[in-house]
Order: C-alpha cells, then sequence, then structure tokens
C-alpha cells in the first residue's frame, strides 16, 4: 500500500485559516477528488469538522483522542492515533484491493506522519497567506519532485506537485 500525502499549501506552507481553506480552488478540488475518489482517506478531528460530513465514495477513517465510531455518521472509522489509523486503512484497502490510501488533513496530522509517507501531492499556491494551520517543509534529501505542471486558472498561480520518498 502506497501511503500519501495530498495537501495544498501557499509558500509560506499555510494550508488553513480558522478550519477553513484559505482560497477556493476549482481545479484542486477537482484534482483532490480525482486522486481520492474510491480510496482510503485519513484525517484529524478538526479537518473532518471542517467539511462537515463523509466524502462521498471514499472510505472515512478520523484520527482523534477522545472521539469514538459513534460520534460520526455510519461508514466514518475512528482511530485514536495515526498509526492506528493507517492500520486501519491497510485493512480496508487490502479488501477492497485498492493500493492508495491518503492523508488528507490537517497540519498536525500531515506533520505527525510525514516520516511515514511515500508520496506527496502538493499543489503550491503561488502566495503568502496568514493563516493558523501549516503543512511542514519537504526536505530536498527525503523527497524528489517526480511530476510538476502549472495550473490553467487566471484567478490564483499555483503549481500541482508530485514528490515520492527518497531511497
Amino acid at each position: 500500500m502506497i501511503l500519501s500525502h495530498i495537501v495544498a499549501a501557499s509558500e509560506n506552507n499555510a494550508i488553513g485559516v480558522k478550519n477553513d481553506l484559505p482560497w477556493s480552488i476549482p481545479e484542486d478540488l477537482k484534482f483532490f477528488k480525482d486522486k481520492t475518489l474510491n480510496s482510503v482517506i485519513i484525517m484529524g478531528r478538526k479537518t473532518y469538522e471542517s467539511i462537515g460530513r463523509p466524502l462521498p465514495k471514499r472510505t472515512t477513517i478520523v484520527v482523534s483522542k477522545t472521539s469514538k465510531t459513534g460520534d460520526y455518521p455510519e461508514g466514518v472509522l475512528t482511530a485514536t492515533s495515526i498509526p492506528e489509523a493507517i492500520t486501519m486503512a491497510n485493512s480496508v484497502a487490502q479488501s477492497k484491493n485498492i493500493n492508495e490510501v491518503f492523508i488528507v488533513g490537517g497540519g498536525e496530522i500531515y506533520k505527525q506522519s510525514l516520516s511515514l509517507v511515500d508520496k506527496v501531492y502538493l499543489t503550491k499556491v503561488h502566495t503568502k497567506v496568514e493563516a493558523d494551520a501549516y503543512y511542514p517543509a519537504l526536505s530536498d534529501k527525503d523527497f524528489k519532485i517526480v511530476d510538476q505542471r502549472p495550473s490553467k486558472d487566471d484567478k490564483y498561480k499555483y503549481t500541482f506537485y508530485e514528490y515520492v520518498r527518497q531511497l
């Protein structure tokens, strides 16, 4: 199973402000949907609350030290730690023949899991934003860019990057 981060971050690595995205970029949301559809997604409690519902056609695992499965709609699983969530995700992925699991936020979940991921799909939004949630910096010695493409959007300038872990 491939474990990946998928994230949009500004030049200063901002990813969230008051439990919301700092921007609205339809092309990035479509990219997120296309990548994560029919897969397993892992997220923190605050990220789940900001979305407000399970995303269709995905198995959702919420990482929370205090929440329990009964606190969420049917089909949403809970884990008390990232390792537990990854174990659950691996089990679901094997049973459904899924080869990639996505960690989708927030900042603390990304930070705690960065050393565990094989890939990072990063939409780099070419602006700086004041925020309260940030994505950790990627090290050139740990990750290399294997694909990049610029945006087609006129409102925001951004680039889609795909990184893989260096062996």
